[in-house]
């Protein structure tokens, strides 16, 4: 058996653009990349904010094992009991105890490769929730008990600072930290000195047509009146599969390679 575990890390879905761009991309993916696990960030999936139960479903259909989140996770009420029920789906680990769901999670590989992984949130221009430094330290720890042989981190923050600072914090302690939220792809995908894969945002699958997602005229009438106008989501031009395709040495837990994905439709 190889050594090596594939990892698909999938950017920010967002609407029903976004369950189109995967739905057309993933299968290529399979047919020109070894894939045994795909992870996507989803908290912008059903209308542009949030999940619901058919969206889930959708996801699961296409293959996909794992699905993280981000501060837009607790914009559908009706979900919030699915995240207590479904393990692997995902809520930012650094929220308070008292939150609904699960902040990190395990997936075996058809390879019996186990692996971890744990979603954070930033506090930088966020919420001011529980430090992600210190909380992810003890989970690592707790994953390690569990046998798990790689371990992704899906940082979902808003300052580059803040997630290149967790990615050296986090450096040889585990596979790969994932930078999530901003919606716009950074170019600047790599291994760190002691063997962790990393990436500042991976990015949004969806129209790119659109101004992170959103409709255009809306996002400019936002920024002019400074009103809370209807999130719309942006149209169906421009379409774009964007995230990170991953490789790790399962015997070390150190990443071997990671690759920044940018494809139209």
């Amino acid at each position: 058996m190889s050594e090596l575990t594939h990892i698909l890390f999938v950017a920010d879905i967002v609407g029903q653009q976004g369950l189109d761009t995967l739905a057309s991309i993933l299968p290529r993916l399979h047919q020109s990349h070894e894939i045994d696990m795909v992870i996507v960030n989803g908290e912008n999936v059903t209308k542009g904010k949030g999940l619901d139960d058919k969206s889930v479903q959708i996801l699961w259909d296409m293959g996909v094992h794992v699905i993280t989140s981000g501060n837009h996770i607790w914009q559908r009420r009706k979900y919030l009991k699915q995240l207590v029920s479904n393990p692997n789906v995902l809520r930012p680990l650094n929220y308070p105890s008292e939150v609904p769901g699960h902040g990190s999670c395990i997936y075996e590989t058809k390879k019996n490769i186990r692996v971890g992984v744990i979603n954070l949130q930033g506090r930088s221009f966020m919420y001011p929730i529980d430090c992600p430094f210190k909380c992810v330290i003890s989970e690592i720890e707790l994953l390690k008990k569990k046998d798990v042989q790689c371990i992704i981190v899906d940082f979902h923050a808003e300052a580059t600072a803040e997630k290149i600072a967790l990615a050296y914090f986090l450096d040889g302690k585990i596979s790969c930290v994932v930078g999530t939220h901003t919606h716009v792809q950074t170019a600047d995908e790599q291994i760190l000195p002691h063997g962790t894969a990393f990436i500042t945002d991976v990015g949004m699958t969806g129209s790119h047509y659109s101004v992170i997602g959103m409709d255009i005229d809306t996002a400019i009438q936002r920024f002019i009146t400074q009103i809370p106008i209807h999130y719309t989501i942006g149209s169906d031009v421009d379409l774009k599969f964007c995230g990170a395709y991953i490789t790790v040495d399962h015997k070390t837990g150190k990443a071997c390679s990671i690759k920044r994905l940018r494809i139209d439709i």
